[in-house]
C-alpha cells in the first residue's frame, strides 16, 4: 500500500489530539491532516481506563476546550461523559473521518533533504504496517504507558487465593458484590475507586504506605446555572474557566510560598468531614502541599464511605500475601478476596515510538523543549504536554493555537522548516515536571530536560504562556526558519 501524504500528522485521538485536529480544521482549513489512534474510538485516557468510578479530578470548565465550552453545570465528570464530549467535538468539526483507528505510530523519521517526516504505524489487528508522509507532526499521545501500569511485586503472591488486578487492567464486567476488597495506593485512582466499590462490596480498605492531601469540592457549580440566566453560555464558561484557573494557580503558588498555611487548611477540612470516624494520622501527609498533586473528592464521597463504615484506611506496608489475606509489617492482617493495585503509571513519551532526525536517534530525555512545545534540534515537530498544577487543557489550548500560528507563518514566509536551536547553555538540573509524584519520579529518565531560563524553561503558569504562545512574535534568536535541505542534526 502506498504512503499517505498529508500536511500535518497528529499522533493520538484523545483530548489533546482531537483538540489539535479541531483547531486545524478551524484555523488552517486548507491543511490536509490525519490522526493516528491505536484504539478503536476517540477518547484516549477517557476511553482506556475502565475502573469503578473513573473520573477526572480537573473541573470540566478548565478541562474542556476554550473553543467549545462544557455545556453542563456539573464540574466533575465521569470518564464516559468526557469521552462523549471529545467525540462530540470531533463530529462537530469533521474530524472523525480523518482518524485512522487501529494505527500505532512506532517510528517517526525526519529527512531535511525532503523536508518531511516519514511515520511508520503498526496496525493493531496484526496487518502490515502503514507509512505516512507529513510536513509537520504533532505528538498528542500524552505520557502514560498504556501497555503496562506500575506493578510492584510482593512476596507470596502465588499463595494468595483471591484475585490481584492492576487498576489499569480492570475488567468492567467483574462484580465486587459481597467481596472483601483491598485497594493498594493513596493517589487519585485509589480515592476514586474506594467510594465506587464500597457501594457493592462487603467492605473496602484503602491500604497506603503514606497519605495524600485530599480536597473536597462540589460536583456541580451553582453559580453557573444562575449566571446563564443573564449571560450567554460561552460568556459564563469563559468567566468560570478564568476564575477556576486563577484559584487553582493561587493554591499552587500559596503552597510553594506558605506550605504551612495550606497544610492547615487542607487538613482542617478533612477533619471537619470525618469527625471522629477516622484517625487523622491516616490523612496527614509527610510532605508539603503540592509536592504531589492533591486528590479531589467530589461532594465528599470518599469521606462518606469512611463514615458509613463500608470503607476504611490503613497506613502500613505489605509484608507478604497469604492464602486469604495480606500480612502487614506491623503484624496486622487484612482479609481480602480482591486486591486492586492502584499503584500508579509508567511513563512513555510519544507512546514509546522512536524518533530520529536525518538518520540519528533523538533521545527526548537529552533534549530541552522550546516553550515546552517544540524539541530542540527537531524540525517541524510539536508535542502537547499540559499543566500539572491546573487543568491539562489550559496548556493544550495554547499549544493548538501556537502550532496553527507556526503553520500559517511557514506558508506566508515560504519556509519549509522550523527548528529550535541554541539551548545548550540553558540546561539545569531541575525536573521538567515540578512535582514529586511516584510516576514522575519513576519517569524522570524519559522526560525532556528542564532549562534554567528563556523559552527553554517549562513554566507551570497559564498567564505567562498566554503571553509567549498566543501573543509573542514567532521569530526569535532561538527559532530557525529555513527553506529546507542540509542536515538538521548539525
Amino acid at each position: 500500500m502506498s504512503a499517505e501524504d498529508v500536511d500535518v500528522l497528529i499522533l493520538g485521538a484523545g483530548l489533546s489530539g482531537i483538540g489539535m485536529a479541531a483547531q486545524l480544521a478551524r484555523r488552517c482549513p486548507g491543511k490536509r491532516f490525519v490522526v493516528l489512534e491505536r484504539r478503536s474510538r476517540v477518547g484516549g485516557t477517557w476511553d482506556f481506563f475502565r475502573y469503578p468510578g473513573v473520573r477526572c479530578d480537573s473541573d470540566m470548565f478548565t478541562l474542556g476546550y476554550a473553543f467549545r465550552p462544557w455545556a453542563e453545570s456539573r464540574t466533575i465528570a465521569d470518564a464516559a461523559s468526557i469521552r462523549q464530549y471529545i467525540e462530540d467535538v470531533a463530529r462537530e468539526h469533521g474530524v472523525l473521518e480523518r482518524v485512522r483507528f487501529g494505527h500505532r505510530a512506532v517510528r517517526s523519521s525526519w529527512s531535511s533533504q525532503e523536508s518531511r517526516w516519514t511515520v511508520t504505524a503498526a496496525l493493531e489487528d496484526g496487518g502490515a504496517s502503514r507509512t505516512f508522509h507529513a510536513r509537520f507532526v504533532v505528538d498528542c499521545s500524552g505520557f502514560y504507558d498504556y501497555d503496562r501500569g506500575h506493578r510492584p511485586r510482593f512476596e507470596g503472591e502465588s499463595d494468595f487465593e483471591g484475585r490481584i488486578v492492576h487498576a489499569q487492567a480492570w475488567d468492567p464486567g467483574y462484580d465486587v458484590a459481597g467481596k472483601r476488597v483491598v485497594v493498594v495506593g493513596s493517589g487519585a485512582t485509589a480515592v476514586t475507586m474506594v467510594p465506587a466499590i464500597a457501594q457493592r462490596a462487603a467492605h473496602v480498605t484503602m491500604l497506603q504506605r503514606s497519605p495524600a492531601y485530599l480536597i473536597a469540592v462540589p460536583s456541580h457549580d451553582a453559580t453557573v446555572r444562575a449566571a446563564r440566566r443573564w449571560l450567554s453560555a460561552e460568556t459564563v464558561a469563559g468567566l468560570v474557566r478564568t476564575r477556576n484557573t486563577a484559584l487553582q494557580l493561587a493554591l499552587f503558588e500559596l503552597s510553594r510560598r506558605r506550605p504551612e498555611v495550606v497544610r492547615r487548611l487542607l487538613l482542617g477540612q478533612v477533619k471537619r468531614r470525618l469527625g471522629d470516624s477516622a484517625d487523622m494520622r491516616d490523612f496527614t501527609p509527610s510532605y508539603a502541599p503540592w509536592d504531589q498533586r492533591p486528590c479531589v473528592v467530589p461532594d465528599g464521597d470518599f469521606f462518606r464511605a469512611i463514615r458509613s463504615g463500608r470503607a476504611s484506611v490503613v497506613t502500613d506496608h505489605i509484608a507478604r500475601f497469604e492464602r486469604g489475606e495480606i500480612a502487614l509489617r506491623s503484624g496486622r492482617r487484612l482479609a481480602a478476596d480482591l486486591v486492586v493495585l492502584a499503584t500508579g503509571f509508567e511513563l512513555a513519551l510519544g507512546g514509546g515510538a522512536a524518533l530520529e532526525v536525518d538518520g540519528r536517534e533523538v533521545v527526548r530525555s537529552e533534549r530541552l523543549t522550546y516553550r515546552s512545545t517544540l524539541i530542540e534540534g527537531v524540525p517541524n515537530f510539536a508535542m502537547v504536554f499540559g499543566y500539572v498544577n491546573v487543568s491539562w487543557t489550559r496548556k493544550a489550548d495554547l499549544v493548538f493555537e501556537y502550532v496553527c500560528r507556526l503553520l500559517q507563518h511557514l506558508d506566508r514566509s515560504g519556509c519549509r522548516q522550523v527548528t529550535p536551536r541554541g539551548g545548550a547553555g540553558f540546561v539545569s538540573d531541575e525536573a521538567f515536571v515540578p512535582i514529586r509524584s511516584g510516576y514522575v519520579s519513576r519517569g524522570a529518565s524519559v522526560m525532556p530536560r528542564q532549562g534554567r531560563g528563556g523559552p527553554w524553561r517549562a513554566r507551570q503558569n497559564v498567564f505567562y504562556d498566554m503571553l509567549t504562545l498566543r501573543w509573542a512574535p514567532l521569530r526569535d534568536r532561538f527559532l530557525e526558519f529555513s527553506p529546507g535541505g542540509g542536515d538538521a542534526t548539525r
